[in-house]
C-alpha cells in the first residue's frame, strides 16, 4: 500500500470553491487561500442561524499506545462513509501542531484512504493560524515585561508571573529559563518558561470565543500575575489586549479543506488534549450545525482527557449536546494494554486481549457517564482474528456499547466505514439524555474529585501544598466555580505515565491550579505535566526532506 503522503500528493482534489458551494456559502463568505483551501466568513452564521442543528457526532478512544489507535482516521472515514450512504455531513477538527508533526505523532490529517487534503499544507502552516496565536501570545508576554521595566506603573510582583512565552515546537530546553540578562538596559531578571502554543491560553480562548468581540473581551480578561498588593493584573490593564485582537481577526475564521472523497471539512483551533481543553472551535462547530445534517468532530487522545473536556467545557460553554459517540479502538491496542510485548501484537492471544478489555470498558464506562450512546469501532488491521473480532464484540456489548463495528477506512476509504456510519445514524437517532458530569456553579474541590473518581477511577485526590493556597486564591479572584481543565498525562487513567490498561487503587496528585480567566475556565495540574513537551531520540523530523523535485518527502 502507498503511503499516506503519496495517497495524498496523487489525489484529484475539488475546486475548494466548488467544496463550498455544495455547502450552500455563498460567494462572499469564504475567502480563497489558492484552488484547495478556503476560509469562512463569520457573517455566514447569521444568515444560517435559525435552521435546525445537526446531529452532532464525537469521536474519542481509548488509552494510547505505542501500536496506535487511529480516532482521526476513523473521524475521516466516518465522514466518507456518510457521505457514501448519502448524507449530508462535515467533518470538524482541530489543526496539527508543528510539535508532534516533527516529534513523535506526526500528521494530524488521517491516514491511507481516510485523509483530508491538502496534507503538507494543513500540517504545515496551514493558513497561519498558529503563528497568529504565537504572536498575540508574545505580544503579551512582551508588554508585560516592558511595564515593569518602564517604572512598573502597575506595581506588578514579577515573582507572581504565571504568562509564558510560546513556540509551536517541541524544546524541553525552554521550559524553565531566565530573561533580562545583559544589563540595565536589556531588561529586568527573572525566571521564564514557555509552554508550546497549543497549551497557550490563547489558543484556548480562541476556541472558546463566539465572535470578534467576545475574543477581544477574553483577550482583556487574562491575567498575567498580581500586584503586590496582591490584586490580579490582566492584558486589558496592560493596554495590549486591542492589539492582540488585530493580531487574531483572520484567524477567527474557520479554515474548509475536503476528504479524499470530496466531504467538506473545518479545521480550526488546536488546543492540546492533555494539556488544554482538546477540542476544535465553538465558531467552527456552531456553523457546521447549520450547514449539514451529520456534524462529526473529535476530542483529543482518549475519553478521560477529550470527551471529558468537550462534554463539560465545550458542551456547556457553547451549548452543544452530542447525539453519540465514537469509541476507537484496534485489536492491537487492545493486547497491548493487556500486556503484549510490542513486537508480538500480530499473534493472536485471547488471554492479553481479554484483559486489555479492561481499559476498553472504562472508556465505554466513561462515555455512559454522560448518557451519549456509544459506537465502538475497532480499526481494522491486516492481522486481526475473527476469534479476536467476536471478543472485542461480545465484552464491548457486555460493558455498555450500543453496537461494535469494524472499521477498514484505512484501506478502502469510505467503501470500508459505511457499515460504521450506518450504526452511527442509528445510534444518533436514539434518544439522548447527555448531561454534564457536575451541574454548573460547582465547587473546584468537587469537580476535580468527581472527575477522578468517576472518569480515572481513583480513590481520591490528594493536594499538594500549592493547589490548596492556588484553590484558595481562585476562590479569592471569583474563580471558585468554573470549568476545570485536567491537565494529565494522555498515556494512563492514571497521572502516571507507566500505569496501562485500567489503574485501581491510586490517588490523583494534585500539584497546582493555575487561572485561564480568559478562556473561562481553571488548569488543574496533576502529578509531573508538563506544558512543553520535549524531543524523542529519534523525532519525526529526521525523515522529512525535499526530493529532488521539490516535493515533500518523509511527512506522515
Amino acid at each position: 500500500m502507498k503511503s499516506g503522503l503519496e495517497i495524498a500528493q496523487e489525489a484529484a482534489l475539488r475546486p475548494i470553491a466548488e467544496v463550498a458551494h455544495g455547502l450552500g456559502l455563498e460567494d462572499d463568505e469564504i475567502e480563497l487561500y489558492g484552488s484547495h483551501r478556503a476560509k469562512v466568513l463569520l457573517s455566514v452564521f447569521d444568515r444560517v442561524k435559525d435552521r435546525p442543528d445537526a446531529k452532532l457526532i464525537i469521536t474519542t478512544a481509548i488509552t494510547p499506545t505505542k501500536a496506535g489507535e487511529g480516532k482521526t482516521t476513523t473521524s475521516v472515514s466516518l465522514t466518507q462513509g456518510l457521505g457514501r450512504i448519502g448524507k449530508s455531513v462535515i467533518l470538524c477538527l482541530r489543526e496539527p501542531s508543528m510539535g508532534p508533526v516533527f516529534g513523535i505523532k506526526g500528521g494530524g490529517n488521517g491516514g491511507g484512504y481516510a485523509q483530508v487534503v491538502p496534507m503538507e499544507d494543513i500540517n504545515l502552516h496551514f493558513n497561519g493560524d498558529f503563528h497568529a496565536v504565537q504572536a498575540a501570545h508574545n505580544l503579551l508576554a512582551a508588554a508585560l515585561d516592558a511595564s515593569i521595566f518602564h517604572g512598573n506603573p502597575l506595581n506588578i510582583d514579577p515573582g507572581t508571573i504565571t504568562w509564558p512565552r510560546t513556540l509551536d515546537v517541541n524544546d524541553r530546553e525552554l521550559r524553565y529559563n531566565v530573561v533580562g540578562l545583559g544589563g540595565k538596559v536589556h531588561g529586568v531578571p527573572r525566571e521564564n518558561q514557555f509552554v508550546i502554543v497549543a497549551a497557550s491560553e490563547i489558543m484556548a480562548i480562541f476556541a472558546l470565543a463566539s465572535d470578534l468581540q467576545d475574543l477581544r473581551h477574553r483577550l482583556g480578561a487574562i491575567v498575567v500575575a498580581s500586584t503586590y498588593e496582591g490584586e490580579p493584573v490582566t492584558a486589558e490593564q496592560l493596554k495590549v489586549a486591542g492589539a492582540m485582537t488585530v493580531i487574531m481577526k483572520d484567524a477567527l475564521k474557520p479554515n474548509l479543506v475536503q476528504t479524499l472523497e470530496g466531504q467538506p471539512v473545518m479545521i480550526h483551533a488546536g488546543p492540546f488534549g492533555n494539556i488544554a481543553h482538546a477540542n476544535n472551535s465553538i465558531i467552527e462547530d456552531r456553523i457546521a450545525l447549520k450547514l449539514a445534517d451529520y456534524v462529526v468532530t473529535e476530542g483529543g487522545f482518549a475519553s478521560d482527557l477529550g470527551f471529558q473536556k468537550f462534554c463539560d467545557i465545550v458542551c456547556r460553554l457553547g451549548g452543544f449536546r452530542p447525539s453519540a459517540a465514537v469509541l476507537v479502538t484496534t485489536v492491537r491496542a487492545t493486547k497491548s494494554h493487556g500486556g503484549m510485548a510490542f513486537g508480538d501484537l500480530a499473534n493472536e492471544d485471547l488471554g492479553a486481549l481479554r484483559r486489555g478489555m479492561e481499559n476498553l470498558a472504562a472508556h465505554i464506562g466513561i462515555v455512559r457517564e454522560y448518557r451519549v450512546p456509544c459506537v465502538v469501532s475497532i480499526n481494522n488491521f491486516p492481522t486481526d482474528t475473527d476469534a479476536e473480532i467476536d471478543l472485542i464484540g461480545e465484552l464491548s456489548s457486555e460493558a455498555g456499547a450500543e453496537t461494535v463495528v469494524v472499521n477498514r477506512g484505512f484501506a478502502e476509504g469510505g467503501a470500508g466505514a459505511t457499515e460504521l456510519a450506518e450504526a452511527v445514524v442509528k445510534a444518533a437517532d436514539e434518544p439522548s439524555s447527555f448531561d454534564y458530569l457536575t451541574p454548573v456553579g460547582t465547587p473546584l474541590r468537587q469537580q476535580i474529585e468527581a472527575i477522578a473518581t468517576r472518569i480515572y477511577g481513583a480513590d481520591g485526590v490528594d493536594y499538594l501544598p500549592q493547589a490548596d493556597k492556588d484553590i484558595a486564591r481562585m476562590d479569592q479572584l471569583g474563580f471558585g466555580t468554573y470549568p476545570v481543565c485536567m491537565a494529565k498525562t494522555h498515556l494512563s487513567l492514571s497521572h502516571d505515565p507507566l500505569v496501562l490498561n485500567r489503574p485501581r487503587g491510586f490517588r490523583l496528585p494534585v500539584r497546582g491550579v493555575v487561572p485561564s480567566a480568559g478562556a473561562g475556565f481553571v488548569v488543574v495540574l496533576c502529578g509531573d505535566m508538563q506544558r512543553m513537551p520535549g524531543l524523542g531520540r529519534t523525532p519525526n523530523f529526521m525523515g522529512v526532506d525535499i526530493d529532488e523535485n521539490g516535493r515533500t518527502v518523509g511527512l506522515f
